[in-house]
């Protein structure tokens, strides 16, 4: 039998662990990695991005969308820093990623040689376990611990390789101690439930409660129906956290939708009206849209005991799974004969539909955010994907596009990183290749990373780039005036034509500005078998209002006005002219 690597043993143990994608771009410090993946190709595909950032966000986003461990690769020194934003979004959302580093020579280590960047040092932080490879007879052991720990953490396992050792081949003297055959790729996935006797308290106070809120999220995904049998058991509206907007489909008569500043008002009503909150897989961070404390009871449900009563002080704590835990949680509730609660979250859901509606047909000049996404939410299919960015963007997308049943829908959660849209795309796209794949994006995060539509285009991905294109750093412009009062500064942007970079691409591009044509352009683009770039002029001065603006927001953006904001006249004539459109 032919001598192997250390590179090629690594690739097969990742072959083993069902890895069947790697995101990366090549470099001298990862040469012999490269042809242990070429010798794979056929069974392990390499996925050649223009930025290693890019990479870490597709390793990021296919974790998210399959639940699989996501693998990215870089060369040493800068390539490895590349990386970072992309693994810490993974970090923060809780996502299994493998990153693979390369490093120089071994002997020249901490020698001031090029690129001689301490990457084990860097990445302790991101990382719930990080080794350097010492060799051929230390691989196996370290690759098997990095896939296992990252998927039993969830979290980020990085292996940093020095290029010569990758050159390493087998038959190396191994110590006493390092006997072969006694680490595989066996993953066992804790199957953890909580105490009968807490599901008991739990009940007890949930069946006590009369006026019961469930808020998830994320770790909620995948329990759609045990979150609507709660729901109906408890009279309770389900309010979703960003990251948990495809736990149950809009359309639910349950669910009042998103919370926070780009949540709806019901929501917000539910929050602030309840006794008893059931928390139920999220860690949703914006503690002033929580009950206040002393005066709401709770429940809260999370895989991560670390997470229970971190953001509201819960009486009960239910560590385990949230789709299991919830369906041994529900044989102990009595059903609520009051739906009081509900019906009015139900009420109030009906009329901001109907508020969104309005919002989202509007036909005056220049054209609104809102009725792109609207137009875009009536052509996704129900096995849709739709990768969102962070911005303004991240507001049409939570209160316009509608979760339907069967959809995946994500964005970066607790990191809230612009430029993820367009990778995660391509990423979901690489894993389903028969789905829809939708990248909803702002332009100022697509231009961060867009490059990467010539990594769509070379690998013939037929996703579609929605580009609301304002020409300003919207979210950062309204935050300068509404939560500090003073004159937006440094967010406007130089405008690209993206339909035109899209076709210099090889790829195919669209654009509209007119609300009158909207739906018959994206109608045409979706209807292309090949990536395209949708471009859509908005109006930059329609702002991402919260659903109910508090007394000190309309203050501070009184503020903004007065102190000079350069175009007060045009903003001020937008909102009021909205305003008065919602009146009449």
């Amino acid at each position: 039998m032919p001598k192997q690597t250390a590179a090629e043993i690594m690739v097969d143990i990742l072959i083993d662990w069902g890895v069947k994608v790697v995101f990366g771009l090549p470099g001298d410090g990862i040469n012999g990695i490269m042809e242990a993946l070429r010798k794979r190709r056929e069974e392990v595909a390499f996925v050649q991005v223009r930025h290693e950032e890019a990479a870490a966000f597709m390793a990021c986003g296919y974790a998210k969308f399959t639940g699989k461990l996501g693998v990215c690769l870089a060369t040493s020194g800068p390539g490895g820093l590349h990386l970072l934003n992309g693994l810490y979004d993974a970090k923060m959302d809780g996502q299994p990623v493998l990153a693979i580093t390369g490093h120089h020579f071994h002997d020249l280590i901490d020698t001031h040689a090029q690129q001689d960047v301490d990457l084990d040092r860097v990445f302790t932080d991101v990382a719930v376990y990080s080794a350097r490879v010492m060799g051929v007879a230390h691989v196996e052991n370290v690759t098997h611990l990095a896939c296992r720990n990252a998927l039993v953490k969830r979290g980020v396992s990085h292996l940093n390789f020095p290029v010569d050792l990758q050159e390493e081949t087998s038959g190396a003297e191994r110590s006493k101690r390092n006997v072969p055959g006694h680490n595989v790729e066996t993953f066992a996935a804790s199957a953890g439930v909580p105490a009968e006797a807490d599901l008991r308290r739990a009940a007890e106070i949930l069946n006590q409660g009369g006026k019961i809120t469930i808020l998830c999220g994320r770790g909620a995904l995948g329990a759609a129906d045990e979150l609507e049998q709660t729901a109906e058991m408890l009279g309770a509206p389900i309010v979703k956290a960003l990251l948990g907007k495809a736990a149950v489909p809009d359309d639910s008569p349950y669910t009042t939708g998103g919370i926070g500043l780009l949540g709806t008002a019901p929501s917000e009503d539910a929050m602030t009206e309840c006794n008893t909150l059931l928390i139920v897989g999220t860690s949703f961070p914006y503690i002033e849209f929580y009950p206040k404390p002393g005066k709401v009871r709770g429940i809260q449900i999370d895989i991560d005991p670390e997470r229970i009563a971190l953001r509201f002080p819960a009486e009960v704590g239910l560590a385990g799974d949230c789709k299991r835990t919830l369906g041994l949680l529900l044989p102990y509730l009595h059903r609520n004969a009051d739906r009081g609660f509900l019906e009015k979250a139900q009420a109030g859901m009906k009329e901001w539909w109907k508020l969104m509606e309005e919002r989202g047909t509007r036909r005056d000049m220049p054209m609104k955010p809102q009725v792109v996404a609207w137009e875009t939410d009536k052509l996704l299919r129900d096995d849709a994907i739709v990768a969102c960015d962070s911005g303004t963007i991240t507001t049409w997308f939570a209160r316009h596009i509608k979760a339907k049943r069967g959809q995946k829908l994500t964005l970066s959660g607790n990191l809230a990183s612009m430029a993820c849209g367009l990778p995660y795309a391509i990423a979901a796209q690489i894993a389903y290749p028969e789905r829809q794949v939708v990248a909803f994006v702002g332009d100022g995060g697509f231009s961060m990373l867009m490059a990467e539509f010539a990594t769509a285009v070379k690998y013939n991905l037929p996703i579609k780039v929605i580009i609301c294109k304002n020409n300003t750093l919207g979210q950062i412009k309204w935050e300068q005036m509404v939560f500090l009062g003073n004159p937006e500064y440094g967010c406007d942007l130089q405008p690209i034509d993206f339909a035109g970079f899209a076709h210099a691409c090889g790829g195919t591009g669209f654009s509209v500005s007119d609300p009158g044509e909207c739906a018959a352009v994206l109608e045409a683009a979706f209807a292309v078998n090949g990536p395209v770039i949708i471009e859509a002029l908005v109006d930059p001065f329609t702002p991402p209002m919260p659903a109910k603006i508090k007394s000190d927001q309309a203050v501070k953006f009184a503020e903004s006005l007065a102190r000079g904001e350069p175009e007060r006249m045009k903003i001020l004539g937008t909102v009021i002219k909205d305003k008065l459109r919602e009146l009449i």
